[in-house]
Order: C-alpha cells, then sequence, then structure tokens
C-alpha cells in the first residue's frame, strides 16, 4: 500500500467521533468493568451476574434459550458456564424432553449468590442512572435493543 492509497488521519477522526459500534464498545467496557468492580465482593463478573439472572426462571431453561437472551454463541455459553458450575451457582442437567438438549437450573447456592449481588447492582445502576440523569435512560435502552 502506499503512501497515497493511505487513508487520512481525518477519516480516523471522523469514525472516533461518529461510529456508532466503537462507541457501544467503549461504553460497554466502561460499563462492564465498573460492574465488574462493584460485584467482586460477591465473586461474579458482570457477565456471570447476567447470566444467572438469564436462569432465574420458573422453568430451567435451555442453553439454546439463554443463549439467545444472552445474544451469545452456544459455545461460548457453555464456556462461561463452566466455571459457575464447578462453584456449584447452577447445574447444567440432561433435557427430559430431549436427551441431546440440557436445562440448567441455578443452586441454592446460585440463588444466594444473586441474592447477595442484587443490592450491590441496584447501588451501582443507580450511581449510573444518576450520571445519565440529562438523557431518557428508557430511550436509551430502548434504542440499544432495537440495535440487539
Amino acid at each position: 500500500m502506499s503512501k497515497t492509497d493511505a487513508v487520512p488521519f481525518e477519516s480516523t477522526l471522523f469514525v472516533k467521533d461518529h461510529c456508532l459500534c466503537l462507541a457501544a464498545q467503549r461504553a460497554a467496557r466502561a460499563l462492564a468493568r465498573r460492574f465488574d468492580e462493584a460485584l467482586k465482593p460477591v465473586g461474579l463478573t458482570s457477565g456471570q451476574f447476567s447470566l444467572l439472572h438469564a436462569l432465574n426462571r420458573e422453568t430451567p431453561p435451555s442453553i439454546g434459550a439463554v443463549a439467545s437472551l444472552l445474544a451469545m454463541d452456544r459455545t461460548t455459553l457453555t464456556a462461561n458456564l463452566k466455571p459457575l458450575e464447578r462453584r456449584g451457582l447452577l447445574i447444567a442437567a440432561v433435557d427430559p424432553a430431549d436427551r441431546r438438549g440440557r436445562r440448567l437450573t441455578l443452586t441454592d447456592a446460585g440463588l444466594a449468590t444473586l441474592s447477595a449481588a442484587m443490592p450491590i447492582w441496584r447501588a451501582t445502576h443507580g450511581e449510573i442512572d444518576e450520571r445519565l440523569a440529562a438523557l431518557d435512560g428508557d430511550l436509551l435502552r430502548k434504542g440499544l435493543a432495537a440495535l440487539a
């Protein structure tokens, strides 16, 4: 590639200031770091907290249903389940309706961990909502959901 084919630095600045994907990635990383730090006392990351919540249902969900909810592929979800299963926070059992599938259930320890994490999540989320007070949080969530 010759110097004449190079992308001008002005393009880089334009992308930095206008790219929704970059802005969403940066915001997601910052939010994840903030929640990761807040949830350390209960031994969870922000992703694990979301995963446990995805399992908090009346009927144990399938791996496919949880992967869909969290917008993850099944192999990534399976890899993320393993440490939580080793900690005894969930059980992956054979689906009685389809022996090829698995159903995911929170254990009592998983429910207790999720319960301990909720006040931390609420407080952290409240702080974030305060920082976003000038924005319509519901509108932001709707916009993000529309992109998902």
